[in-house]
């Protein structure tokens, strides 16, 4: 019986580690001082040609460098309508940039009439107005000022061709054809330099998130003209992150297999590249990709599959702006030819089979590991397969973690088999421990000697039951990364008052659970677990009951830390995300049926009900209160 208890003591030991392991790298960091607000900040910036020099053919091009302007043409410039089941936006004229983009299948909360999650904004935060479509007053409409998030493409002249030959990211493009760009309604600028030189950029997007670009340079001059397709992704300003130590949010890519990531801090304090300032140039052979993510969404550039190219992460000081780019190698058109250069660029939600399918075709090379797996990919991987294959089938994330649940004790059975029917023989071998104890008196060297010769005949292990409670923790964490980081759980409701898995559990018994007229303290912090949500007393009660399928243990030190463990754990738990709770709570219960019938099946069954009246204070008999006189 001891061992029993010194087993249960340390899955209660080892779950505690949990709560501190998240505490210390799975909280977040403390939120720095707001110096500015967005709604206050007026930010105007625009990409510029950099000084760098330019390369020579043949060689990879270098895209224009970031700096602030008091002057941005965007704010003036026509633009196009951007239209599709999943996104909705405009495309700025000038330097043909994807700057305004929301994403119409997510709000910003549970509201469905709160706003769309908008991905990019333009510089010019108040020109937003498709070409040919009627404009607000003072030709501006009203939005939301954000930080500038954009994307743009162009070319870079090569050694020996005036820079002013090539469209830079201030030049004004006309629409050659298509208004409105739309899933199977293509839309291509035109700019023509008036040296024979005629650059064009069709636009394509499909019902997802992925856009099509396609630039082309046909050369009608009497000599061959040199110049480096690019692509750039800018964000003026560190973002709004969660500031979680084990969520990655900033430059995310992939170059020739091999996985890049950077906060943006480490951006920040890259080393100075030649003409570059901070920034990291890789030199992508075959296939690759790279671009900024949060928490959900992502923007990612990636050359056909496979192009050569070089992966350019960098910051811009003086400015305030991270980019990412691909430069692709300098192309020399001959007069009367045509150069050209393709690519993608995801702009939206990370929805694991959308990436997943991005993956397969057009074939972005090992997209998926842009979803942040953590450590234990090894298993969050599969394990967020199956709840995606589970939701597919139930058709509720709540209903299918705890089907999730199921599975993963089934696979765990054996060990877990094996656990209780060494704790049922413990119990067979416990009145000739307890003959060894009174033996040997005082001498545990003597006694623990004697025990151990006693497991090894009748084939004992002690340490069989602590190997499932040891298989808990890698998969507690890769289910807790699962839930925390997959845009499935965002929002997912379950049954009554869950609505979103992926939030701690909004009840409190401080309002007695929204009946009384006023909101629990701490919602949405840390806090919130000290108000008792429904889930955490339930999982607090469910910790009690496994605990009471054994004896208290005699030692009062032991039996005082069973006695105040579940409570303590019901409070720590509450400000964890309701679906991993809830995987918890049907983890525990599980637990109880499996113990309770492998146990009675070796003769052995708990007596519950007499452990619960064993452990509750009892009061001296008459009789011992006379005698006590």
């Amino acid at each position: 019986m001891e061992d029993n208890n010194r087993n249960l003591i340390l899955a209660m030991v080892l779950s505690a580690l949990v709560i501190l392991v998240w505490s210390i790298f799975f909280a977040p960091e403390p939120a720095p001082p707001v110096q500015e607000t967005a709604q206050t900040q007026a930010v105007d910036g625009q990409v510029a040609p950099g000084t760098a020099a330019a390369p020579a053919a043949g060689q990879t091009g270098t895209a224009p460098a970031l700096a602030g302007a008091s002057a941005d043409p965007s704010q003036a410039a026509a633009r196009v309508g951007i239209e599709s089941p999943s996104l909705k936006g405009t495309i700025s004229l000038a330097g043909g940039r994807i700057d305004d983009l929301e994403l119409t299948g997510y709000h910003e909360t549970l509201d469905p009439n709160s706003p769309n999650v908008r991905l990019l904004s333009p510089t010019a935060q108040a020109g937003l107005k498709a070409e040919g479509s009627p404009v607000a007053p003072g030709g501006a409409a009203a939005v939301t000022v954000q930080k500038p998030y954009y994307a743009v493409y162009g070319w870079m002249p090569a050694a020996g061709t005036d820079p002013a030959l090539v469209p830079g990211p201030a030049t004004v493009w006309s629409v050659e054809s298509g208004d409105v760009l739309a899933p199977g309604k293509p839309v291509t600028l035109r700019w023509d330099n008036g040296a024979g030189q005629i650059f064009r950029r069709t636009y394509e997007l499909d019902d997802k998130f992925l856009f099509t670009i396609s630039q082309s340079l046909e050369n009608k001059g009497q000599a061959p003209f040199a110049a480096a397709p690019y692509g750039i992704l800018a964000r003026h300003g560190k973002p709004d992150t969660q500031n979680y130590y084990v969520l990655h949010e900033g430059a995310v890519g992939m170059t020739d297999g091999k996985l890049l990531e950077k906060k943006y801090k480490s951006i920040t304090e890259l080393d100075a590249a030649a003409g570059e300032g901070p920034a990291e140039l890789i030199e992508v052979k075959e296939n690759g990709w790279i671009g900024f993510t949060d928490k959900y969404w992502m923007t990612t550039l990636a050359p056909a599959p496979g192009s050569s190219f070089t992966a350019v992460v960098k910051y811009a000081p003086g400015a305030d702006i991270f980019q990412t780019e691909t430069r692709m190698p300098v192309q020399t058109v001959a007069p009367g030819a045509t150069g050209t250069s393709a690519s993608y660029l995801f702009a939206g939600a990370k929805v694991w089979e959308t990436i997943n399918g991005y993956q397969e075709a057009p074939g972005i090379d090992r997209f998926v590991d842009s979803i942040d797996w953590g450590w234990f990919y090894f298993l969050t991987k599969p394990i967020f397969r199956l709840l995606h294959w589970l939701h597919g089938f139930i058709g509720n994330m709540g209903w299918s973690i705890i089907g999730l649940t199921f599975i993963l004790k089934l696979l765990v059975f054996p060990l877990a088999r094996k656990s209780y029917i060494s704790m049922a023989k413990m119990k067979e071998l416990q009145p000739q421990m307890e003959a060894i104890k009174e033996r040997t008196g005082e001498d545990r060297m003597k006694y623990q000697k004697e025990v151990m010769e006693l497991y090894k005949r009748e084939k004992v292990n002690p340490a069989a039951g602590c190997l499932p409670v040891l298989l808990q923790i890698p998969i507690f964490f890769s289910l807790y990364k699962v839930i925390f980081v997959t845009i499935e759980l965002r929002h997912a409701p379950w049954v009554g008052w869950i609505h979103d898995l992926s939030a701690p559990d909004p009840s409190s018994l401080w309002n007695l659970f929204g009946m009384l007229p006023w909101a629990a303290p701490g919602q949405g912090s840390f806090l919130h677990s000290f108000t008792l949500p429904v889930l955490a007393i339930i999982l607090g009660i469910s910790m009690w009951m496994q605990q009471k399928l054994n004896p208290a243990p005699a030692d009062p030190a032991q039996k005082m830390i069973f006695a105040w463990m579940p409570w303590i754990f019901m409070f720590m738990l509450g400000g964890f995300a309701s679906g991993l709770v809830l995987y918890w709570i049907t983890n525990n219960l599980i637990t109880i049926a499996q113990q309770y019938t492998i146990m009675s099946m070796h003769g052995h069954r708990p007596d519950f009900f007499g452990n619960i009246k064993s452990a509750l204070p009892t009061r001296p008999k008459a009789d011992d209160k006379k005698g006590g006189k």
